[in-house]
């Protein structure tokens, strides 16, 4: 009779012990899920202050100067510079409009010059384009 009473609360201790383990796995993956949560949002935030417009264009024009004073010397392979200064110009990226849209000119009369092999018309462009860049980006040296 005890081997009958032992068996009989051995069902319900196993099923209790399922029950429990079941709970266990559950907790440990909305832990898991919560952990990475916390994990991604401290990776997207930053310490650093947000910057104003006016520091991102700043930046952007400083950008675009850095990449003028990169290839060849622009007096010695006007072509040869012109035909330097494309690609890396298109990777520039501002959420400026305008600035945006002077690199893109720059870029494309600079790709013009390059096709043309620095005929008067494309040079015109290009000078019209480093004006445009000029405007928006006071006091950089192109």
């Amino acid at each position: 009779m005890q081997q009958t009473a032992a068996s009989e609360n051995f069902a319900p201790r196993a099923a209790r012990r399922s029950r429990h383990r079941k709970r266990a796995a559950a907790l440990t993956a909305a832990l898991a899920v919560l952990s990475l949560g916390v994990l991604l949002a401290a990776c997207g935030s930053s310490s650093e202050p947000r910057l104003t417009t006016a520091q991102v264009e700043h930046r952007t024009c400083k950008h675009v100067e850095a990449v003028l004073s990169d290839g060849p010397q622009p007096e010695a392979d006007p072509v040869g510079y012109a035909q330097a200064q494309i690609l890396p110009l298109r990777e520039i990226h501002t959420s400026n409009a305008r600035l945006a849209s002077a690199i893109g000119t720059l870029a494309g009369a600079y790709q013009q010059f390059t096709a043309s092999n620095g005929s008067g018309p494309a040079k015109n462009a290009v000078h019209s384009a480093v004006g445009a860049i000029k405007s928006l980006c006071p006091g950089i040296e192109l």
